[in-house]
C-alpha cells in the first residue's frame, strides 16, 4: 500500500519531539541548542530566518548530519539540542523523525514552524540574495 505525505507526517508526529514556538524562543538565546532553518535559500532571502539559526537546506540534512558523509558539516554534531524548522512544520517534523532513525537525539522541531515564530514575534535576521 501507498503511503501518502499525511501517512508520513502522522508517523513522524508519533515519534517526534514537538516544541511550541514560545518555548522555542527562550531557547534561541540557549548556547546548547541549535536551531536549523530547513527552508529553501529563496525563502530565506524573502521572509529572513530566526536570528541566530543554522541553515541547512531540507535535501541535505542526511548529508549534512552524518558524520561518515563527505557533506558532513561540524555544527551538527556538537553536542546540542538541536531544534529543526521550517515554514509550517512538514519539513521539520519528517527532518526531525529522520534524524532520529538515524540514531541522533535531543531532536526536536518548533510547532507551527517559521510562520508561528512571526506570528510570536521571535527574533528575525534578514539573509542577503547570493
Amino acid at each position: 500500500m501507498t503511503k501518502t505525505y499525511q501517512d508520513l507526517l502522522s508517523e513522524a508526529y508519533d515519534q517526534i519531539t514537538t516544541i511550541p514556538t514560545e518555548l522555542a524562543i527562550d531557547l534561541a538565546d540557549d548556547p546548547d541548542t541549535l536551531i536549523v532553518d530547513l527552508r529553501d535559500r529563496r525563502e530565506l532571502e524573502r521572509e529572513g530566518k530566526i536570528a541566530g539559526a543554522f541553515h541547512c537546506p531540507r535535501g541535505m540534512l542526511e548529508f549534512w548530519i552524518d558524520p561518515s558523509s563527505p557533506y558532513h558539516k561540524p555544527a551538527l554534531a556538537e553536542a546540542k539540542q538541536i531544534v529543526f524548522y521550517c515554514a509550517s512544520a512538514w519539513r521539520s517534523a519528517l527532518a526531525a523523525k529522520a534524524a532520529q532513525d538515524m540514531g541522533f537525539q535531543n531532536i526536536a522541531h518548533i510547532e507551527g514552524g517559521f510562520t508561528a515564530w512571526k506570528d510570536a514575534s521571535g527574533m528575525i535576521e534578514n539573509v542577503a540574495a547570493k
